[in-house]
C-alpha cells in the first residue's frame, strides 16, 4: 500500500499548460491501425515462411510511430512537474530584529556625529547584523524599526537577500523620542505560529523609556504566549549610566528608564540575556555570542518550482520520428535509376540522318 500510494502522489504531481490538446492523444493509436509500408502482394500466406525478426521489426515500427504522434500531442499540450514543498529541519530559529532609530543612533559610541573614520551606532549595527544575516542560511528573519512609532521593514522571511536590503535601507535619520513598548509588541507579532522552530528577540538599542503598566500586562502576556529567546544588544555610550548601576537619588524608571527596562525583561519569565557594548568590536562579539548561543533545531520550508517536460516530449516524438525515416530509406532503392523519357504516342520518330540534317 505504501509503494501505490507513493506512485500515486508521483502521478498526481504532473500537469499541462493546455490540458486541451490532450483530447487529440487517442491520435497516437492510429498506427495500430493502419500501417504506412509498402505492401507486396503474394498468392498465399503459406507461401511465405516464417520470419521473426520482420514481425519485430513491424512491431518496432508501429510503436515508432505511436511515440511519433503521441510525444508531437504530450508536447503541444505543454507537459509539466509541479513544484512542490518541502519540510526540512535545519539548524537556527525565527529572529525577529527590533532596531532602535531614535536620532542618539546617529552618534558615534563616544556621543558625537561621526567624522572621518568613525561610525555611527546605527552604521555600526547594520553592518554587524548583515554580517550576522548571512551566516545563518537556515533562519527566518524579521526587521521592525522604531523610534517615535515602530515601522515593519520586512516581514518574517528566509530570502536573506531582502533581509540585508531591509538592514542596509535604515539610514534614514531617526527622530528624538524612543517609544519601547510599541516596538516590541510589532516585533513580537512577526513571529510564526506556535511549534514552527526557536524564536528570537534580538533588541539593538542604545536607550530606554517608560514602558506604561498597563502595557507591560499586554507585553507579558505576549511574552508568556510566544516564549522567545529575548536578547537586548545595549550600545551604550560613553558616559552613561550602565543598565546595572542604581541612580544616586530614587530609584524611579523616569530617573533610570535602562536600568528598569532591564528588570522589566527579568521578570518576563522567558530567556533573557543583556549585551551592553561600548564600541564597535563589542557589538561584534556580543553578535557572536548570540549567534553561537541559538543552534536549535527548527523547520524550514524549501518551495522548488515546477519542471517543463517538453523537451522530453519532444524527445520522444523525434524518436519516434527518426525510426520510421530509418525505415522510409530502407525500402528506398537510391541506386536505382529514373528510366529515360518515352517518346510522345502518335509521335513518328525520325531517322538518325534526317536528325542530322536538321
Amino acid at each position: 500500500m505504501g509503494a501505490i500510494s507513493s506512485l500515486l502522489a508521483w502521478l498526481t504531481g504532473f500537469g499541462s499548460a493546455s490540458p486541451r490538446v490532450l483530447w487529440l492523444l487517442p491520435l497516437a493509436l492510429i498506427p495500430l491501425a493502419t500501417s504506412g509500408r509498402h505492401r507486396a502482394a503474394i498468392p498465399a500466406v503459406s507461401a511465405v515462411p516464417m520470419d521473426p525478426v520482420s514481425g519485430w521489426i513491424r512491431r518496432a515500427l508501429t510503436t515508432a510511430g505511436i511515440l511519433a504522434l503521441g510525444g508531437l500531442v504530450l508536447a503541444l499540450a505543454g507537459p509539466y512537474r509541479a513544484g512542490e514543498r518541502i519540510t526540512r529541519i535545519g539548524i537556527g530559529a525565527q529572529v525577529s530584529m527590533l532596531i532602535d532609530r531614535s536620532g542618539s543612533m546617529n552618534e558615534t559610541f563616544a556621543g558625537r556625529q561621526p567624522s572621518g573614520v568613525e561610525e555611527s551606532k546605527a552604521a555600526a549595527s547594520r553592518r554587524l547584523l548583515a554580517g550576522f544575516v548571512g551566516a545563518r542560511s537556515h533562519d527566518l528573519f524579521a526587521v521592525t524599526a522604531f523610534s517615535t512609532a515602530p515601522m515593519l521593514v520586512m516581514p518574517m522571511t528566509d530570502r536573506h537577500e531582502a533581509v540585508r536590503a531591509a538592514i542596509a535601507a535604515i539610514d534614514r535619520p531617526g527622530l528624538d523620542y524612543t517609544n519601547v513598548a510599541r516596538g516590541l509588541a510589532l516585533a513580537l507579532s512577526q513571529f510564526g505560529p506556535e511549534g514552527s522552530g526557536s524564536r528570537v528577540l534580538l533588541f539593538i538599542s542604545d536607550g530606554a523609556a517608560v514602558i506604561d503598566p498597563r502595557v507591560q500586562d499586554q507585553l507579558r502576556a505576549t511574552f508568556t504566549k510566544l516564549r522567545p529567546n529575548l536578547y537586548w544588544l545595549f550600545l551604550r555610550t560613553k558616559g552613561a549610566p550602565s543598565i546595572y548601576d542604581r541612580p544616586a537619588g530614587e530609584d524611579t524608571p523616569q530617573a533610570a528608564p535602562e536600568r528598569h527596562l532591564d528588570l522589566f525583561f527579568k521578570s518576563l519569565g522567558v530567556p533573557y540575556r543583556a549585551f551592553e557594548a561600548e564600541g564597535p568590536q563589542a557589538v561584534a562579539d556580543a553578535i557572536a555570542q548570540i549567534e553561537a548561543l541559538e543552534r536549535d533545531p527548527i523547520p524550514y520550508t524549501e518551495i522548488r518550482p515546477r519542471h517543463d517536460l517538453t523537451w522530453v516530449a519532444y524527445a520522444v516524438a523525434g524518436l519516434g520520428l527518426v525510426l520510421l525515416v530509418l525505415a522510409a530509406l530502407a525500402e528506398a532503392d537510391l541506386s536505382r535509376r529514373p528510366a529515360p523519357a518515352r517518346p510522345m504516342s502518335g509521335a513518328t520518330p525520325r531517322p538518325a540522318a534526317m536528325r542530322r540534317a536538321a
